[in-house]
């Protein structure tokens, strides 16, 4: 970690702090974007609880999480979404 990982992830200007666990929520993450089963990801993750994989280690999909925010801004600024 110290040797290759770190020192990579701050030459691309992540300073955020990474640890093995960064791995396994982004494995999740993945996981729930590919349309797994919850169940899987429980196993895969070997989590004792569904509860644990979702409020742990699952973030909301990026694409998801774009169409939120962009449904928002049109709220907002309904004038914006008429000129793209």
């Amino acid at each position: 970690m110290r040797r290759h990982i770190i020192p990579v992830a701050r030459k691309l200007g992540i300073t955020k702090r990474i640890g093995w666990h960064t791995f396994r929520h982004t494995y999740c993450t993945l996981l729930r974007s590919t349309g797994a089963e919850l169940k899987t990801m429980q196993e895969l993750l070997r989590h004792s609880t569904i509860r644990v994989t979702l409020d742990t280690y699952t973030q909301a999909v990026t694409a998801e999480k774009r169409t939120a925010q962009e449904a928002v801004v049109a709220l907002l600024f309904p004038e914006r979404t008429r000129e793209t």
